[in-house]
């Protein structure tokens, strides 16, 4: 097993407060997450979530908050179950909508009423993150650990 990796996740808003979510091949199931990736050596988390938001979507996104700091240790969704990471997930705000899947990181995504969100078949991480950002609706503005 590979030690634990640094990552970020990006849970993107628009404007009329729907979040993205994607489908990526490394999640089980065709289940939804959020744009995210490795953390590279000397990279501000915020600028990773900016850059990966980027890479993956086309979207040029403003990081808002740092809603929740994530461990996982060995994934049962991942494709890759014996995997350790560590998840910076923040909230950040797009700049469009106009989402552009590279098909190899990402194959599909929805805008979606955060509530229905958790209606659509989510890996486990990303339903948290989901949770957590409506928590932060009702005013909770602690970063959450867990």
């Amino acid at each position: 097993m590979v030690g634990p990796v640094v990552a970020v996740g990006a849970l993107i808003r628009n404007k009329k407060g729907e979040i993205l979510l994607v489908q990526s091949p490394k999640w089980l199931e065709k289940r939804y997450s959020v744009p995210g990736g490795h953390v590279e050596l000397n990279e501000r988390l915020s600028d990773a979530v900016v850059r990966e938001a980027k890479e993956e979507t086309g979207l040029d996104v403003r990081p808002i908050k740092l809603l929740l700091i994530q461990e996982v240790i060995n994934p049962e969704e991942f494709y890759e179950r014996e995997r350790h990471f560590i998840f910076f997930d923040f909230l950040c705000e797009a700049m469009s909508e106009d989402v552009k899947l590279d098909n190899v990181e990402l194959i599909d995504y929805v805008w979606v009423e955060p509530k229905k969100a958790l209606d659509l078949k989510l890996e486990s991480y990303t339903r948290r993150l989901v949770m957590k950002y409506l928590k932060y609706l009702e005013g909770d503005r602690e970063t959450e650990i867990v």
